[in-house]
């Protein structure tokens, strides 16, 4: 079988209707940003997915499994979660209004609405965030989820810290929670 090579043109009006008419399970782009590159993946329901260092062969059969077989890459789909990361990079953004789409159990549904409540610029521990989410004893717990969290930046778990103020696991890398706590203005000191 020979591969046909279809134009550029084709293959993005392709993309774009295929998400216009909701066809997709999960559409994806690459987001540049000034800690790298992001994969942002949205659903019909909203955003399920924030990447540090995309690989898409990597990073799509996860999608795939969680949310359906058919993703696709169509930047436009993206649009509105780009344009609020580039308005949170730039320093005008606090909050994000992008709808989510996560599916999680009870608990970790609980500690995300806390994570969501975390203010820009501020901090705090794994425990507080266990004990606001109904688990004071399941700090360690939220540490592991938050290490996995599928929304970082959106759903800021940068903005959590071990109990003595310390830097602590992120899945994104320790310079790139330290880069976007300095971006918000965070202080460590606000813990004490």
């Amino acid at each position: 079988c020979d591969a046909v090579k279809v134009s550029d043109d084709l293959d993005r009006r392709f993309r774009e209707r295929a998400a216009a008419e909701g066809s997709l399970d999960v559409a994806y782009d690459l987001v540049d940003s000034p800690i790298g590159a992001l994969l942002v993946a949205v659903t019909e329901r909203g955003l399920c997915r924030v990447g540090f260092d995309p690989e898409p062969e990597r990073d799509l059969d996860p999608l795939a499994q969680l949310f359906g077989a058919k993703v696709l890459r169509a930047p436009k789909a993206v649009d509105v979660t780009r344009r609020e990361l580039n308005e949170y990079f730039d320093g005008t953004r606090t909050a994000f209004d992008v709808p989510i789409d996560v599916r999680f159990d009870a608990f970790r549904l609980r500690v995300m609405d806390e994570l969501a409540r975390v203010p820009y610029g501020e901090v705090t521990t794994y425990g507080a965030l266990a004990a606001r989410a109904g688990k004071p004893k399941a700090a360690r717990a939220v540490g592991t989820f938050m290490n996995r969290n599928p929304i970082p930046i959106v759903l800021p778990c940068h903005r959590v810290v071990g109990a003595n103020g310390s830097l602590t696991g992120y899945g994104g890398g320790l310079e790139r929670k330290e880069r976007l706590l300095q971006l918000e203005g965070a202080s460590l000191t606000l813990l004490g």
